[in-house]
């Protein structure tokens, strides 16, 4: 029996889907059931092993497509600059070298070579460029060994990529795409397909499911059709991360699906359960279900993420202190947060508010607070592990009109943390308790910034002025034991023990 989970891509800012499957990952483990994180997308910057493990998988979890059909093992990059040159033959002139960018010249052959290291510290080679009489001809990308090439042409004044192969241990060729435009060709040993859904299919038919294996879906585009056609006989079910209806269009007669879920939901007599991450959505599903639909699905509640224990502070809490965290995007608005907290220094002098996350927000979030002088009190902290980071202060804020769960939110309360932010489904209608660890902020049906900035403000101003932070920061702890690693991990072993029982 194994339990296959199907995403799409990982990043260094990996959104809740990434860590919701991290979580997932280590109640498997724990629990001793055999599980894969199955990913489709080509990545071609980073080393998959390396954006795995930065979110704690093992390496014999991970499936990634492109090298499934090979030999190869998910495993760190070891190449290096040493191995390039012993590789190489002809007379080398000079070597240029700036930071993680290294330059090999070779007049002899009217060639050079740019190497791509992992990082400034080691000779550690991700990638190699080779240009010849000045057109880039090829890229090469290493992990213990050469991984995979691509092949360029010149066309139009510049470098057309034809084709990728990916390659055995020995170097023997796996797997093909042949490329013209927007067209491509799949090609392995035994298979030749003509579009990425079937080459998807082709994987899912090699994976050999059985009745007692389980495929979960946690992102379909792109795939949902070759895995619902392909599945069978295993059992599938579908995880439902984030909002699933546009609220705006429902009728009486009628609801619009979100676009990643539309396909699922039209399908659902396809699928044996869908997953959610609280009650209130489960129970919002299965009503529209049954409103608008001809399908009465099998819905669980499952966490997508979980505690390993509470985190309490080692002495005291640092005064007037708030945090978020999240990728700073534009659907997290970071910005509101920060003008409110501009706002609510004028009547609380000592605020201090730092932000964790990365993200194209980010410059537009510095001048806001160069703009209004604030880099003394708001900072913008980066990507870090937070773990032990939220017991260090007093109050958590959320600007997200949407949050399906909400991990940032669960390991707040995890730390005793009460929270501010809209009333919205489903993470703050679940992890928000008004008046007792938090207050909640109506949410606005217009995005009127100077409403929304100034009743968070208001409610800053009110927790530090009038509310018991001792007894707001018990009720949070006491909310989070629900969450606890041991029983979210009961939980998922017995749905996967109820979906791969004969």
């Amino acid at each position: 029996m194994t339990v296959y989970n199907i995403n799409l891509g990982i990043g260094w800012a990996s959104s809740g889907v990434e860590y919701a499957q991290a979580y997932r990952s280590k109640a498997f483990q724990n629990r001793g059931i055999d599980a894969k994180f199955v990913f489709m997308e080509f990545i071609s910057q980073d080393n998959i092993c390396d954006l795995t493990r930065n979110l704690g998988f093992s390496d014999d979890q991970i499936i990634w497509l492109y090298t499934f059909f090979t030999d190869q093992k998910i495993a760190p990059t070891t190449y290096t600059l040493a191995d390039l040159k012993a590789s190489f033959h002809g007379q080398l002139q000079k070597i240029e070298r700036d930071k993680k960018i290294v330059k090999y010249h070779y007049p002899d052959q009217d060639v050079f070579l740019t190497a791509y290291l992992k990082n400034e510290e080691q000779d550690i080679v991700h990638r190699v460029e080779y240009v010849s009489r000045g057109n880039l001809i090829r890229k090469d990308f290493f992990t213990y060994t050469k991984s995979f090439t691509e092949y360029y042409t010149p066309r139009d004044g510049k470098a057309h990529l034809y084709q990728r192969r990916f390659f055995n241990e020995d170097g023997s060729i796996a797997f093909e795409e042949i490329i013209d435009g927007n067209s491509t060709i799949y090609r392995t040993k035994d298979f030749i397909g003509y579009s990425k859904e079937s080459l998807i299919g082709h994987f899912m038919q090699k994976l050999q499911l059985t009745a007692s294996d389980l495929v979960i879906l946690d992102r379909a585009t792109g795939t949902g059709q070759a895995v619902f056609r392909h599945v069978k006989p295993a059992k599938l079910a579908v995880v439902v991360h984030a909002e699933h209806f546009s609220e705006n269009t429902v009728s009486d007669q009628s609801i619009l699906w979100n676009n990643y879920y539309e396909y699922q939901f039209t399908n659902a007599d396809k699928v044996d359960a869908f997953l959610t991450a609280t009650d209130a959505q489960k129970e919002l599903l299965a009503q529209q279900f049954e409103t608008y639909t001809r399908h009465r699905p099998k819905i669980v509640t499952i966490p997508v993420g979980s505690l390993d224990h509470l985190h309490y502070p080692d002495g005291h809490r640092q005064p007037y202190s708030l945090l978020t965290a999240s990728r700073l995007a534009d659907e997290k608005h970071v910005d509101w947060l920060v003008k409110a907290v501009i706002v609510a220094r004028k009547t609380l002098p000592d605020l201090q508010f730092d932000i964790y996350g990365a993200g194209g927000q980010e410059a537009k979030l510095k001048e806001i607070i160069e703009t209004n002088n604030a880099k003394d009190y708001i900072h913008l902290k980066g990507h870090q592990n937070l773990t032990e980071v939220y017991k260090t202060y007093q109050l958590y804020l959320t600007a997200s009109k949407s949050e399906g769960f909400g991990l940032t939110l669960l390991e707040a309360i995890g730390s005793g943390l009460p929270l501010i932010g809209f009333d919205a489904r489903y993470g703050n209608q679940t992890f928000i308790q008004e008046p007792y660890n938090g207050y909640v902020i109506p949410k606005p049906e217009n995005d009127d910034e100077e409403i929304i900035v100034t009743a968070f403000a208001n409610k800053i101003i009110t927790l530090f002025k009038e509310a018991s932070l001792d007894q707001m920061h018990a009720y949070s702890y006491q909310l989070a034991e629900k969450y606890l690693t041991s029983n979210v991990e009961k939980q998922w072993q017995s749905f996967v023990e109820e979906m791969t029982h004969d």
